[in-house]
Order: C-alpha cells, then sequence, then structure tokens
C-alpha cells in the first residue's frame, strides 16, 4: 500500500482513471457487438448505420489512449468488410 501523500494521491488517481477507462472500453465493445448483431441478423440497413455509430467510437477511444490505433484500424476494416459482404 501507498505510504506518502503523494503516492496515496496517484493511487486514488490511477483507480478512478482505470474505472473511466474500463467503462469507455465497454461501450465500444458493446457497439462492435451491435454491428456484429446486425449482420448475424441479416439486416443490412442496421448494420450500416450501427458501423456508422462504432467508428467514430473506436476514433475517440484512440484518441483517449485507450485502444491502440491498429487494433481500431483493424475493427473498422473488418467490421467494414462484412457488411459490405451482406
Amino acid at each position: 500500500m501507498a505510504n506518502s501523500v503523494s503516492a496515496r494521491k496517484r493511487a486514488r488517481q490511477a483507480e478512478r482513471h482505470r474505472r473511466h477507462n474500463a467503462s469507455l472500453r465497454s461501450h465500444v465493445r458493446t457497439a462492435i457487438k451491435k454491428v456484429l448483431g446486425a449482420i448475424e441478423a441479416g439486416d443490412k440497413s442496421a448494420a450500416e448505420a450501427a458501423y456508422k455509430a462504432v467508428v467514430p467510437a473506436l476514433d475517440r477511444s484512440v484518441s483517449k489512449g485507450i485502444m491502440h490505433r491498429n487494433k481500431a484500424a483493424r475493427h473498422k476494416s473488418r467490421l467494414n468488410t462484412q457488411v459490405r459482404a451482406m
């Protein structure tokens, strides 16, 4: 456990940031699952709408340091390929 005042503060901040980052990561994962669910259901219009919603969420997660830019690009590429193949 942290002993100094500054170390205790950093521990509090780290925990707060961890919870916030987990929330953002969960939001992105849920958005990705919506696209995949629409693809599984065969609903092209819903899949396209969900894809258009997930792209900005992925870009935001990259800008906030939640996800690596290559991982976000990989998700966008694979989802776009699946939506266009419908």
